[in-house]
């Protein structure tokens, strides 16, 4: 499969194919509630009517609103919206300070952020209000009420439920597409994911019935005549069917929306083609280097990537990376190594600005550490987490892989192992000094064993209780990331010694281990002396 030009249509045909197949599967729940659930309620539940095509056509209008604005604000990157506050002091430096000129990159970006959200919520609560009156609309609701204070009624809390579902979906951060660990068939992946989704719908139709049975309350027609006992019930029943089989199709949606646009795409010519034996590499490596970052089609091709590196099923595509020239595994090595390079950065740069005056300590001498606001930035730190994993992975991989497919040597003499492993190891000093360890560099009669080095929890000022307590703090959203991004660099770091380990202990005998796997321009993180003693540390198999 190619991507035939415009890398773009990629995420458009799977657009595209997300609202064929949310319409195909929305029309069969449809169709089974009307048949099967709701035919107790309708006289005539299989004579079809002019009222019933329109309710139908304007519940598959609501579906697509919904569709469209979840495609809207989905995205792989959980970027952090713009606040009010943000947003109002933006508008007015726009105004009245700067000039007309138009403002920073990033809080456009933010704020396109917020308005996509604000999109969401609105469009989840129209959709709410015309979906629920579409579904109970031929059902004897009558209630001694008239058929538009029903619409009222029904569409009110429609609208209302439709509202809670929005703010419930941003709240939980459901608008982050997760790429699974392991990738299975669509059609498989979809059917795993089905009670799930059904558990899900139900929980929240009885939260949101609840909800919209409080506001009712102030819709005083709804208990203006005589409403008998019996029909109360039944409509009160029939309207819990209509928020279950709304929310059905939106949890649904959302479950299609995940496992389609989260599957592997092939960026590579057909097997067998001119462009396959000539330069099977290019198509993949214009994605990664020419794509929108943080984009759904740079996720995808970072993951074709990292397929190829660690299975065996495409072997003639990782064996065209190690080509004579060495130009192509240097571009490979380059884009894998730039978003750990910028991991590193962005930890270094926060940390630093952690640092606090005293006025600082004094002012907040009587809290405790945990207490303490995060910094924006280091919260930010760990967004790119998906796309650091499979670099890290990626890494590793290509280089255990050149030990042996490296007919050219290009790995070795072009400098990419050890740019692998120094920016391997700087993002791990990294992370860790985020979350609470500090790498000391000892004199050599306090060296502990042939490795050199010495853990100790940081506590030597008011900055490293600060920055220990940042990583430690369970309640902390980034703490689960921080040390899953430990570990793999970590695993990522073995895997490459354990490849290497040979040719790694005759060039430490030799002395020339750092040379051989050390950059010698300045780490990202650390010095050379102490991704020096990190490495040997690895070799002894004692980096825990």
């Amino acid at each position: 499969m190619s991507i035939g030009g415009d890398g773009d249509m990629v995420v458009k045909n799977r657009f595209l194919g997300f609202l064929i197949w949310q319409s195909v599967q929305s029309t069969a729940i449809f169709l089974l509630c009307k048949l099967l659930l709701f035919s107790p309620f309708t006289q005539r539940p299989l004579s079809p009517s002019l009222a019933g095509c329109v309710a139908f056509l304007a519940f598959q209008l609501s579906l697509l609103l919904f569709s469209t604005s979840v495609s809207v604000v989905a995205s792989p990157y959980p970027d952090r919206p713009a606040s009010l506050s943000e947003l109002a002091l933006g508008l007015v430096r726009l105004l009245f300070v700067s000039g007309g000129q138009p403002l920073s990159l990033d809080i456009r970006r933010r704020a396109k952020i917020t308005l996509s959200f604000v999109l969401f919520v609105t469009a989840s609560a129209l959709s709410g209000f015309l979906s629920v009156v579409c579904v109970g609309w031929n059902c004897d609701l009558s209630a001694g009420l008239q058929p538009w204070h029903r619409l009222e009624i029904i569409g009110f809390r429609g609208f209302a439920v439709g509202f809670f579902y929005g703010l419930h979906s941003l709240f939980k951060r459901r608008w982050v597409l997760e790429f699974p660990i392991i990738q299975r068939p669509p059609f498989f992946s979809f059917k795993m994911g089905l009670p799930s989704a059904i558990g899900r719908a139900l929980k929240l139709s009885g939260a949101a019935y609840l909800l919209s049975s409080a506001l009712a309350v102030f819709l005083t027609k709804e208990f203006q005549g005589q409403v008998t006992m019996g029909k109360f019930i039944a409509e009160q029943i029939i309207f819990y069917i209509g928020i279950f089989t709304v929310f059905l199709c939106w949890e649904l949606s959302h479950h299609l929306h995940q496992v389609l646009h989260t599957k592997r795409f092939i960026f590579a010519p057909p097997k067998g083609s001119a462009a396959a034996e000539t330069n099977p590499s290019e198509p993949l490596l214009a994605v990664l280097e020419e794509s929108t970052p943080r984009s759904l089609l740079q996720h995808l091709a970072y993951l074709d990537l990292c397929m190829i590196c660690e299975s065996n099923a495409d072997t003639w595509r990782r064996a065209a990376f190690f080509e004579e020239t060495g130009e192509t595994y240097k571009r490979v090595v380059a884009v894998c190594l730039r978003p750990l390079e910028k991991l590193a950065s962005k930890l270094d740069e926060g940390l630093e600005s952690y640092s606090v005056d005293k006025s600082f300590q004094l002012s907040h001498q009587l809290q405790s550490p945990t207490d303490w606001q995060l910094d924006s930035r280091l919260l930010e730190t760990f967004y790119n987490f998906q796309l650091c994993a499979w670099c890290a992975r990626i890494a590793a991989s290509l280089t255990v892989h050149s030990h042996k497919e490296d007919r050219f040597g290009v790995a070795q003499l072009s400098g990419s192992n050890a740019a692998v492993i120094s920016t391997l190891m700087s993002c791990l000093l990294a992370v860790e000094t985020f979350m609470g360890k500090k790498t000391n560099l000892q004199s050599p009669h306090h060296l502990m064993g042939p490795a050199g080095i010495k853990w100790a929890a940081l506590s030597t000022g008011r900055r490293d209780v600060t920055v220990s307590s940042m990583g430690k703090k369970r309640g902390n959203p980034q703490y689960s990331k921080a040390y899953s991004m430990a570990d793999i660099l970590r695993t990522s770091i073995y895997h490459i010694v354990s490849a290497f380990h040979d040719e790694m202990l005759n060039s430490a005998k030799a002395g020339l281990l750092e040379k051989d796997w050390i950059i010698s321009s300045k780490p990202l993180y650390g010095t050379h002396e102490i991704l020096l003693q990190k490495l040997r540390l690895f070799l002894d198999f004692r980096a825990s």
